[in-house]
């Protein structure tokens, strides 16, 4: 019988992954009731690490297996290259051992540093977790979410560029004005003239939800005055309305207002997010798939949300990876809102997600993220990330947030 299950599985992997494939994965997910490329008994293991600096500072973690499954990851595209090397680093941890443990090795990758957390660690945990998530529902043939508990709905919501076609209707925008709200506190001409541009693009797009991100760049005392000078034109909510760090602040914000705060693109794991939630900082959070854990704490962040009757907003300004693990996050839990940038489509995709109907995205049913990244084409994009830019007030030189 052993035998018999080594053999159909050597078949399996000929037909799936060897040269003389007949089938795509896609092709193939419609027999996976047949038999899935590796059983839950067979032994498999990691055998390579590889990371990818993109020239728009993506990055992107693939690991290999002795069964010839691959799985892939996105990590923070700040300090691309430190990402980069350091997930190569887990590779004394993580090769030669099974891959599908995934929370099992989340905690090992992230208890075994002396200095745990921090952007550029966690950004390094989230790569991999979702690279070995991937590997995991390729294994058993099943999307991630299905591992997960899921599916909790079959289309997510997202936000992006309005369009008949697409049917897209929710969106986010800065403060419109000339100039970044670089002042400390700004004056009357400039708080009006926010509010005016932001009541004018609710004239043009009739109907659209529009969220208005402050991008942590605005001190707490001009802030205040733009909540309150935009609350008439009912934005849908504020983001990030002082830097992430400041909690407090943020706090006492939310009580001021009837609109409701979000924030956490900046914020990483489950801990950073408690405090968020236990001050009541923000009602609607925003964590990034690629910096703020991976897959496995964005599930635990929506749990501990649900407690606190919060849903999620899963933070996106990157690339073919971060939406699908988002999108498989969406399709696990029952406090999902939006996703971000839901509408992009990825060039570096071997063939395409589904497309957005109705302002939704069906969630990607193929197995692991659903996915399949074009390695051809993303290796012509390898190259030195964008360079690190500071930000000055053009008034008097001064360093800003940006």
């Amino acid at each position: 019988m052993k035998n018999n299950r080594l053999h159909r599985r050597s078949f399996l992997r000929q037909m799936l992954y060897g040269p003389a494939a007949l089938f795509s994965l896609d092709a193939f997910a419609a027999k996976r009731s047949e038999a899935a490329p590796v059983e839950p008994n067979d032994k498999i293991k990691v055998t390579n690490i590889e990371t990818f600096v993109l020239k728009n500072s993506w990055v992107f973690v693939k690991i290999s297996t002795d069964a010839g499954i691959t799985g892939w990851g996105e990590m923070l595209k700040d300090d691309a290259k430190a990402c980069a090397a350091g997930a190569l680093e887990v590779g004394d941890y993580l090769i030669g051992k099974d891959p599908r443990p995934v929370v099992h090795h989340w905690q090992a990758i992230h208890r075994g540093a002396f200095y745990r957390g921090g952007p550029i660690k966690t950004a390094i945990s989230s790569g991999i977790d979702q690279a070995l998530w991937d590997i995991t529902g390729k294994c058993y043939g099943v999307p991630v979410y299905k591992l997960l508990g899921g599916p909790t709905r079959e289309k997510a919501f997202v936000y992006g560029t309005p369009s008949k076609e697409t049917g897209v209707k929710a969106m986010k925008v800065g403060p419109g004005t000339t100039r970044k709200a670089f002042k400390y506190t700004e004056g009357q001409n400039y708080v009006e003239e926010v509010a005016e541009r932001f009541a004018a693009l609710k004239k043009r797009y009739p109907g659209v939800d529009i969220g208005i991100d402050f991008h942590g760049a605005v001190q707490p005392t001009t802030a205040t005055l733009l909540i309150k000078a935009l609350e008439p034109h009912h934005p849908w909510f504020f983001e990030e309305v002082v830097q992430a760090l400041n909690v407090d602040v943020m706090a006492e914000l939310a009580k001021k207002t009837h609109i409701p705060l979000a924030t956490g693109e900046r914020i990483f794991t489950k801990w950073g997010f408690r405090e968020i939630l236990e001050k009541k900082a923000a009602m609607i959070l925003q964590p990034d798939v690629n910096y703020a854990g991976g897959i496995t704490e964005l599930r635990l962040i929506a749990g501990m949300a649900e407690a606190y009757y919060a849903p999620l907003a899963p933070h996106n300004p990157n690339g073919p990876c971060s939406l699908a693990a988002s999108l498989q996050v969406a399709a696990c839990i029952p406090n999902f809102m939006v996703q971000e940038r839901g509408d992009r489509e990825h060039e570096l995709l071997a063939e395409p997600l589904p497309p957005v109907k109705d302002g939704y995205r069906p969630i990607p049913k193929g197995p692991g993220l659903g996915i399949t990244i074009d390695e051809n084409k993303l290796m012509n994009e390898v190259g030195e990330p964008r360079p690190y830019l500071a930000q000055f007030d053009s008034d008097d030189g001064s360093v800003v947030d940006w």
